[in-house]
């Protein structure tokens, strides 16, 4: 007959050798043999000099106070300089007026002229406005120095008071006053809609 406490003396001896020894071996494998990259995580080298070369910013965000005391926003998804120019897409504008009345653009491209203070919104440029305004264009240029907002071509509206079709709109400040005025013109056709 065996001493079971001999027994258990050497059980745990064998295992204070053997456990540390395969620890050893399991974490050596995972450093000795690594595992191939995977297709979702490697760049293509191509990809790589693309972007090298064309520089660019992602996320970029511009503000300013305009001369009539508009505090303007931009946002853009991409944007890369060209010269003097910056060209961006998915661009988001808000306007905060002084009389309190926020304007909201968004546009699918568009391009930032820091020379010249604009930025030029295209591609189906959408605007909202907070006293129930909502149009549709080809696009608006708006002045960061003077808070000026043109459209470049003819839009559709949706008012408060009813529906509006309008060759061009303008949208400023005008001297000595404080209220932003939307000026609607060439070939303007309204529908109203009474109000219940």
């Amino acid at each position: 007959m065996f001493n079971d406490e001999n027994f258990y003396s050497q059980f745990v001896g064998f295992l204070k050798v053997t456990l540390p020894l395969a620890a050893l071996i399991l974490m050596s494998t995972v450093f000795l043999f690594p595992r191939a990259p995977s297709p979702e995580t490697t760049i293509p080298y191509a990809e790589i000099q693309e972007i090298a070369r064309e520089p660019g910013l992602s996320g970029a965000q511009f503000s300013g106070v305009a001369d009539d005391g508009s505090v303007i926003s931009l946002t853009a998804r991409n944007t890369r300089p060209v010269g003097d120019i910056i060209t961006a897409d998915t661009l988001l504008a808000g306007i905060d007026t002084v009389d309190g009345t926020r304007i909201d653009i968004s546009a699918g491209t568009g391009e930032i002229n820091n020379s010249a203070q604009t930025a030029r919104l295209t591609g189906l440029a959408r605007m909202v406005t907070s006293n129930g305004y909502e149009m549709e264009t080809a696009g608006f240029t708006a002045n960061f120095s003077t808070g000026r907002i043109v459209s470049e071509g003819a839009l559709e509206v949706q008012a408060p008071f009813g529906a509006l079709t309008a060759g061009n709109l303008v949208i400023e400040t005008p001297e000595g006053t404080d209220e932003q005025v939307m000026l609607f013109q060439n070939g303007v056709r309204l529908v109203y809609t009474p109000q219940q």
